[in-house]
């Protein structure tokens, strides 16, 4: 059996232990290292109470961070288009006039083309603002007679009429002229109700 030998060493270096190979001819070192200490367990336990008060700083502000304070505050959403309302005013008019043209066939011919027209303004003004058509349109009772009909239609349109007007007034120039022109198609539309 081969006898190990150890070989002394300061305190601070690593430990070795080495055998003496029983042939000298195939000597072979072997060298076992253990853990070194080279300071006091209060020095140790200071780096660990440093270690862990770091950790608890880091996970005390990854939810900050999470929470966008050291982002920075994110953009607000942009406001929604002055125009937007029309899209609705102009989708509700026409179901309007559809429902009256039905409602009242001996009007269905000086109904129809404003129905028509106030869709094509709703497609329009829903291209130009990007807002969508409403899906469903809620269904518009009408007086019995013609008479009231056209009464309750020329109300609808003589507020839709003030709507566009003020609406064109406060547009930007690249807006005013489609505006314009829709409160002009309105105010010819009380025409036809006459």
């Amino acid at each position: 059996m081969t006898r190990c030998h150890r070989t002394p060493r300061p305190v601070a270096a690593q430990s070795v232990t080495r055998c003496a190979p029983p042939d000298p001819a195939a000597a072979h070192t072997v060298v076992l290292t253990s853990r070194v200490h080279t300071g006091s367990h209060e020095q140790v336990g200071v780096r660990r109470r440093a270690v862990l008060r770091a950790v608890a700083v880091a996970a005390a502000a990854a939810p900050v961070a999470s929470c966008g304070w050291l982002d920075g505050d994110p953009d607000p959403p942009p406001p929604p288009d002055p125009l937007a309302p029309m899209v609705a005013e102009a989708a509700t008019l026409a179901a309007r006039y559809q429902a009256a043209a039905t409602a009242q066939p001996t009007l269905a011919a000086r109904l129809t083309p404003i129905a028509e027209a106030h869709t094509a303004h709703a497609a329009e003004l829903s291209r130009l603002t990007a807002t969508a058509l409403p899906s469903t349109m809620a269904v518009v009772t009408t007086s019995g007679s013609p008479a009231g009909t056209l009464d309750e239609l020329r109300r609808a349109e003589t507020v839709a009429r003030d709507a566009a007007v003020a609406a064109c007034l406060s547009a930007p120039a690249d807006r005013a002229v489609l505006v314009g022109t829709i409160a002009a198609a309105r105010a010819t539309h009380l025409e036809a109700l006459k």
